[in-house]
């Protein structure tokens, strides 16, 4: 059966992409030992490593609070209490990432909201 030209081009980048499957495994795993070695040299120095747990303990806690009232999600549809969600999910991300993160408080969590958090985001049990 003749194979059109584009065909073969094809089966020669094929050909070509597995016979350097090897060398591009190689070169990866290479590339991961390099960087395991300049991390172990960082340390091993003596240089702080600005990684998140690091910048964590500088982090200087603020008196301010924020209190999301949640009280209302029984006059929303299901579509903007999955949009409530998505902010909330995305407010104690940010917080938890901040310099100075404010006290964080959900108030009349319950109805649509929960069921809605339970559903989609298990950990959120874990937030502190």
């Amino acid at each position: 059966e003749p194979m059109s030209k584009r065909q073969r081009k094809k089966l020669l980048k094929q050909k070509q992409w597995e016979e350097q499957k090897d060398l591009r495994r190689q070169k990866r795993k290479e590339k991961r030992q390099k960087r395991k070695l300049e991390r172990q040299s960082k340390l091993d120095s003596g240089n702080e490593v600005n990684n998140r747990k690091h910048m964590r303990r500088e982090v200087v806690p603020s008196t301010l609070r924020l209190i999301v009232d949640c009280s209302f999600d029984d006059l929303m549809v299901l579509k903007d209490v999955k949009k409530l969600h998505k902010q909330i999910q995305r407010c104690y991300a940010e917080n938890r990432k901040a310099f100075h993160p404010v006290q964080f408080y959900l108030t009349s969590h319950g109805g649509q909201l929960k069921s809605n958090m339970n559903e989609n985001d298990k950990g959120w049990v874990n937030w502190k």
